[in-house]
């Protein structure tokens, strides 16, 4: 049997996210930097500017995300925040079309990305890193939270067409789908207050 625990991003675990951002997939080179930049801004970034970016994030508070472990070892990664705080929400028509929330509205957060290392796959980790940024953002005076995850419809999908999340893990973890943003992608929301 696993032991899965979930800790904040903290400076002190930076290891740890580089960790669960590094085990295949996209995550190396967007260092989930991808939700908090403007298209323009980045295509001007490399790599390690982004890894550099996701540093300073992180040290400055409060934390970004969460990692999941399995067995002790970093093993996944979810980003959750203030939607205020994500640059590209707001700038995704199809999401600023579908959203009754103001975007300058603090207590509105957002899960934007998951990551699990390819080892770690198919073990139910992103519901547990979803359970624990929902207790996050309760903590932290979350409103309500928005995801925007993939509608698979029970077919395979590619790895990295799956770091919104999917509909079944929003739904399992008590989010209600709002509207359909694009075919194959939703609008959920899970009110906190």
């Amino acid at each position: 049997m696993v032991t899965i625990t979930t800790e904040p991003a903290t400076t002190s675990r930076w290891d740890d996210v580089q960790h669960a951002l590094t085990g295949g997939g996209d995550g190396a080179s967007c260092q989930c930097i991808w939700p908090v930049l403007s298209n323009k801004d980045w295509n001007e970034t490399t790599t390690p500017q982004r890894k550099e970016m996701l540093r300073k994030e992180i040290d400055s508070g409060p934390p970004p995300g969460i990692i999941a472990y399995v067995d002790g070892e970093a093993a996944g990664w979810i980003r959750i925040g203030p939607r205020t705080r994500q640059a590209r929400i707001p700038r995704t028509r199809m999401i600023a079309a579908a959203s009754t929330e103001p975007f300058d509205d603090e207590t509105v957060w957002a899960v934007t990305c998951f990551v699990v290392r390819r080892e770690h796959r198919g073990g139910g980790l992103n519901l547990e890193l979803l359970r624990a940024a929902v207790d996050l953002a309760r903590e932290s005076g979350a409103r309500l939270i928005e995801g925007y995850p993939v509608v698979t419809g029970g077919e395979k999908q590619r790895s990295n067409d799956l770091f919104h999340g999917t509909l079944g893990t929003f739904l399992e973890a008590g989010f209600t789908e709002k509207t359909e943003l694009k075919p194959g992608r939703a609008l959920v929301t899970l009110e906190l207050s």
